[in-house]
């Protein structure tokens, strides 16, 4: 790429252009072929698997093994988020509730166990595992119901808490969590997992809360989540956590024995590859990390200083960040972590000219309703809070009242892609050029 922008509208263009590179290589059909096992001779290839990603997981699947005429030898089924489904032809594609998790949450979780128990030494269980798991594949362990935790999972979603300390919650709450697949699947001849990683660090218990591999963590520091964030569960959920019958299974545990685990994408490659891009239009990268977490807000107003540090020094810079903040909801207002970075920093440039910034979520969806049609993020711009306040918009009201998504739509600032078929976690674009006016 050649062009060098020199003026708002080309910022912003680019900025798009970098979040489309970062999906693009984090797609299924780009990144799953090439880990796909063979076939077994005399036996079942049964695919299982849950996420955001899964829909166009499983199409990746179904094309590999159709190129090798073998299509008919592969079952099973995957889950994604309600209104994220695409046609297939072997592999079944079931919708359910994210983040809060829904009856086919829990009757899909039910049928993946079931069917990897099914497994014997002749299959091979093939578990396809991206970001938004932990809500599409919901069953409670005994005495909690689906009504428990989707309340418990609407308060720590209001809570701020980060996903690790919320899927640390989750694992010890669910039949099929923390290694409990695949001690279902411990008669097949191998269970292998491929995943997407959305996480901090790209932890593999972190990733839809671990289904195939062991759990570090303990009821005790579930239990201590919840006391941190002052959260009182349902009744049900604290004799669960109190409960050692429901301990996920640890290091060294027999049935995992015959699993393995890969990572197939990561969201570090697609901060690579939007670095690549960036320094082809002149720009010099600055990779911040890819596992920043925090108050969205906070972190936004952070990175406004850090990029107006760079304009001052007259440098042509691409501020580039992965990972998950989070949002304390306090007001009544719709928006997601990167809608609430977007304004957070918006309100710390102030109106700085030469800076353009996007902020969004590489799965297509920030927070919201919950809709497969919520936006994904949105771009700052340097007249943002001018044409806010031509608006008669407050925007620090706005952020007070946690209602960034009504605030970027009124100004037609909102990134609106619908789901991308990956999940690699927030991408956060800052664009520094001095000599924009």
């Amino acid at each position: 790429m050649s062009r060098r922008p020199t003026d708002p509208a080309a910022l912003r263009a680019l900025a798009l252009d970098l979040f489309r590179e970062a999906v693009r290589v984090a797609h299924p059909s780009a990144c799953v072929p090439p880990h796909l096992p063979e076939v077994p001779p005399r036996g079942r290839l049964i695919v299982l698997g849950a996420g955001k990603a899964n829909a166009a997981m499983a199409v990746a699947v179904e094309a590999h093994y159709a190129g090798l005429g073998q299509l008919d030898r592969i079952e099973g089924f995957v889950t994604t988020r309600h209104g994220f489904g695409l046609p297939t032809r072997r592999i079944e594609i079931v919708e359910a509730g994210h983040p809060v998790p829904d009856g086919p949450s829990a009757t899909a979780a039910t049928r993946a166990l079931a069917l990897a128990a099914s497994a014997g030494p002749d299959d091979v269980v093939l578990v396809l595992m991206s970001g938004g798991a932990s809500a599409l594949w919901s069953a409670p362990v005994d005495g909690v119901t689906a009504a428990d935790k989707q309340a418990l999972t609407k308060q720590l979603l209001r809570s701020g808490a980060p996903i690790g300390e919320m899927n640390t919650v989750r694992r010890h709450l669910s039949r099929i969590k923390g290694g409990r697949l695949a001690m279902a699947a411990s008669g097949a001849q191998c269970c292998l997992t491929l995943a997407i990683s959305d996480v901090p660090r790209d932890e593999p218990q972190a990733i839809g809360s671990g289904p195939t591999v062991a759990d570090p963590t303990t009821l005790a520091d579930a239990r201590a989540v919840l006391a941190h964030y002052k959260i009182t569960p349902p009744s049900a959920i604290a004799r669960a956590l109190a409960d050692p019958a429901h301990e996920t299974l640890k290091p060294g545990a027999a049935a995992l024995a015959n699993t393995r685990f890969e990572i197939i994408a990561r969201p570090q490659a697609s901060l690579d590859a939007a670095a690549v891009l960036a320094l082809a239009a002149g720009f010099t990268p600055v990779i911040l990390g890819d596992s920043l977490e925090g108050e969205a807000r906070e972190v936004g107003r952070a990175h406004a200083t850090l990029a107006l540090a760079a304009l001052a020094r007259g440098e042509r810079v691409a501020i580039l960040s992965g990972g998950e903040c989070t949002v304390t909801v306090t007001g009544t207002g719709s928006g997601g972590p990167n809608q609430e970075y977007a304004l957070g920093l918006a309100l710390g440039l102030d109106g700085a000219a030469g800076i353009v910034a996007l902020a969004a979520d590489t799965d297509g969806i920030d927070g919201g309703s919950g809709a497969a049609t919520d936006p994904a993020g949105a771009i700052v711009m340097p007249d943002t809070l001018l044409r806010a306040k031509a608006c008669h918009i407050d925007a620090a009201e706005m952020l007070r009242n946690n209602d960034s998504t009504a605030f970027f739509r009124a100004l037609g600032d909102l990134v609106a892609c619908g789901p991308t078929q990956t999940n690699v976690n927030d991408l956060r674009v800052i664009l520094v050029d001095p000599r924009t006016p």
